[in-house]
């Protein structure tokens, strides 16, 4: 028996697809083709043989079933080098395939379409997973394309004497870096239909979006994976209108200001960050408001740092941000003046996100590799318990416990736990920093007033220094602002703090055993404090 050239095409994605059968007819072979990659090779005049006639079967149950047959895996999987499997092709009167050209049914599609379940089911390949596969194990007999950007690699080498052992092996590789993806959507999509948030086993699938030029130091090689879906809101979903490409550092940087401006929604906000924290951040009644408050809480940290804004930047807003050097500013749109000026410096990066404010959907994940493992947990979607705001104008109940050593002490539930009420100028105040801590790396405080913060205290080991750190930026505007603590006092000292500062209300979670201390410290000042309940690590 005297084996023929073929080579097997099935293809969802057809783009290309005619131009390299051409190729392969060229260099002799014959080509094996389904449904409907067939008829479009068929309609460009390529003559192809039908599998049924190589399987001797008609295809069935509506296509599920066409290559699933010995006289197709046979050909892929027999060791040329083996003389008892070119013995057995011989007896059954079975050709080799040589080359397997298959993309797998568009299941990513299906889903990003919102398919029902059944669709999507039936978008799950089964016979083009199973020859790619027998294909890539017999990588050194068999060349085995999924992705049509290495047509032309491969139809070169054709000519050139044949496809090399080298390229085999890559096309390979990329066979089940292929199937693990495609694998890992459908367990992941069948995860979230039971409601499934934390697997057994799971796996992730992005594709790659660009090489960094370095990571987050110049000796450390990186890149930037996608999520497979881009979600709305995201870096993922950007258009960059100017300037070079986005750094490892710029990356992780724009996203920490992104998850703060969302706290916001549609109310006109800047955030300025620095190394993935909020240097300042400002609300107002027009952009430009906000633009100058955020600015102002503080002008030395906001050099080179990072502009998150959730509405248009017109020409007033660009030409005070053109005043300092920006590394990016992220907004839904720029007006042509405001483009027309931050344009004209060389070093900027615009980012236009239009869907900047969108929330995040409710299957995303917070992810943190460490060495060796994953941390997985969902995103901090909280604010306030049970978003409450009555906690502000209730007073909280008090209760004397007795702790395990015998002592008695007051136990505080949620609400005001001191003697004076916040004002309605300070629950503002309150709400907005209390929404900026949130996203302040811990130990943190921040200290602001209403639509502005005017001093953070970020990443410290100790809350008091946190305090500190946050008064001594804020100066003389520490009068009258009010503290956000992502955590509770362990001690009574950040209170002290306050006093000294002119601070006149503080918002925190409580549960600390020394919160009477703070509680006492506060009414002796006459300083507002409102317990919360949940805190806000951000590590």
């Amino acid at each position: 028996m005297i084996m023929k050239k073929r080579a097997l095409v099935s293809v969802s994605d057809k783009a290309g697809v005619v131009e390299f059968c051409k190729g392969l007819a060229d260099e002799e072979f014959e080509i094996i083709s389904t449904g409907g990659t067939a008829k479009v090779l068929q309609e460009a005049g390529l003559k192809v043989i039908g599998i049924s006639e190589i399987t001797g079967f008609p295809e069935c149950l509506d296509g599920r079933v066409k290559t699933l047959h010995p006289n197709v895996h046979a050909g892929l999987l027999a060791m040329r080098s083996n003389p008892e499997h070119m013995a057995q092709l011989e007896k059954l009167n079975i050709n080799t395939i040589d080359i397997v050209c298959v993309n797998l049914y568009p299941f990513k599609a299906t889903l990003a379409k919102g398919a029902d379940f059944a669709t999507c089911i039936e978008n799950i390949d089964i016979g083009g997973p199973t020859m790619i596969r027998a294909a890539a194990k017999n990588y050194q007999d068999v060349a085995v394309i999924v992705d049509p950007k290495d047509y032309n690699k491969v139809l070169e080498e054709l000519k050139n004497g044949g496809v090399t052992l080298e390229t085999k092996r890559y096309l390979q590789y990329k066979v089940f870096a292929h199937t693990a993806v495609y694998d890992s959507l459908i367990s992941n999509y069948l995860a979230s239909q039971l409601g499934i948030t934390f697997p057994e086993q799971v796996t992730f699938a992005y594709e790659k979006a660009q090489d960094m030029r370095y990571g987050e130091n110049p000796q450390q090689q990186a890149v930037f994976y996608n999520e497979q879906f881009i979600r709305k809101g995201s870096l993922s979903s950007a258009k960059q209108l100017w300037g070079k490409e986005l750094s490892y550092n710029n990356i992780n940087d724009a996203n920490g200001a992104l998850e703060l401006l969302k706290e916001y929604g549609s109310t006109p906000a800047v955030v300025a960050c620095k190394h993935a924290n909020p240097c300042g951040v400002g609300t107002g009644d027009t952009i430009y408001e906000a633009y100058m408050r955020a600015y102002n809480s503080d002008p030395v940290s906001v050099f080179g740092g990072i502009l998150a804004i959730n509405g248009v930047v017109d020409g007033a807003t660009a030409t005070e941000i053109n005043k300092i050097f920006i590394e990016i500013v992220m907004a839904p749109d720029y007006t042509p003046e405001a483009l027309n000026i931050l344009e004209g410096k060389k070093n900027i990066r615009l980012l236009k996100i239009e869907d900047i404010s969108a929330r995040r959907e409710a299957s995303a994940l917070d992810m943190k590799k460490v060495y060796g493992g994953l941390l997985v947990q969902q995103y901090d979607e909280s604010l306030i318990r049970g978003e409450d705001m009555n906690l502000f104008k209730n007073k909280a109940s008090v209760e004397e416990i007795t702790t395990p050593s015998g002592k008695k002490r007051k136990s505080y539930g949620l609400g005001v736990v001191t003697d004076r009420m916040p004002t309605a100028e300070e629950v503002e105040a309150l709400l907005f920093n209390w929404k900026v801590v949130k996203h302040t790396k811990s130990n943190a405080i921040v200290i602001g007033k209403a639509g502005r913060t005017t001093g953070i205290g970020m990443g410290q080991t100790n809350r008091i220094w946190a305090a500190q750190q946050a008064i001594a930026h804020a100066g003389a505007e520490a009068k009258g602002s009010v503290m956000a603590s992502d955590a509770f006092f362990p001690f009574p000292d950040c209170v002290g703090e306050c006093v000294k500062a002119g601070i006149t209300a503080i918002i925190q979670p409580g549960g600390s055993i020394q919160d009477e201390a703070s509680v006492e410290a506060c009414n002796a000042a006459g300083i507002s404090m409102i317990f919360v309940g949940d805190r806000h690590f951000k590590h």
